[in-house]
């Protein structure tokens, strides 16, 4: 297996129909032990997973540990991989599994030292935008707010929020990676956005 080297997890963006066909075929030549097919796989994708695992964890090191064995798990199982679903389901069912083991190790302590990479991306994301500097502490507060808030939520809420929202994925992929009915997530969605609602409501009455 190549040697781990991931690339800043900033923004996650999402992966189209396309580019699924392009992993799956990807990942059929990782059946077949081809190597560079491997790599490729790791560059298109560990942004989104370091980024939804970070969102979950709320730990930059490690959602890069955990990213890690999501690919070596990928490497591991090549020779048992059927393209019976979406690549990125398979990918993010993985990274669930990890993820929630993690949780439940740590026993669900919240993590803080994430605030610095959070709050530098949030200057960054500002500036670009060429925002007043009021706007862009207004901005930056109420993204710390918000990362806060989806931290605060259970685990299956919290992925869901994070696939729905970082990953950009459908209701119907989510389903299938949570194991939960198109009606089940849709209400654990909703009851989610109710939660984020209420603990930024000081937020949004000053907006």
């Amino acid at each position: 297996m190549p040697e781990w080297t991931p690339t800043p997890a900033t923004s996650q963006p999402a992966v189209d129909t396309s580019a699924d066909e392009e992993s799956v075929r990807l990942m059929l030549r990782v059946k077949e032990g081809d190597m560079r097919a491997f790599e490729q796989l790791v560059e298109i994708h560990q942004r989104a997973v370091i980024g939804t695992v970070a969102r979950m964890l709320n730990n930059m090191d490690d959602a890069h540990d955990i990213a890690q064995q999501v690919f070596v798990r990928v490497w591991r199982s090549a020779s048992r991989y059927e393209p019976s679903a979406k690549f990125t389901t398979w990918l993010f069912t993985i990274a669930r599994n990890l993820v929630f083991n993690e949780m439940r190790r740590r026993g669900r302590k919240k993590e803080v030292s994430m605030e610095e990479d959070q709050e530098e991306h949030h200057r960054e994301h500002a500036t670009s935008a060429r925002q007043n500097p009021d706007n862009v502490v207004a901005q930056g507060e109420m993204e710390s707010a918000i990362d806060r808030a989806i931290q605060s939520l259970p685990e299956k809420q919290r992925l869901a929020v994070s696939l729905r929202k970082d990953a950009d994925m459908p209701y119907e992929e989510i389903c299938e990676i949570l194991g939960m009915s198109l009606s089940a997530v849709k209400s654990l969605l909703f009851r989610a956005r109710n939660e984020l609602k209420e603990k930024l409501s000081a937020y949004l009455d000053e907006a």
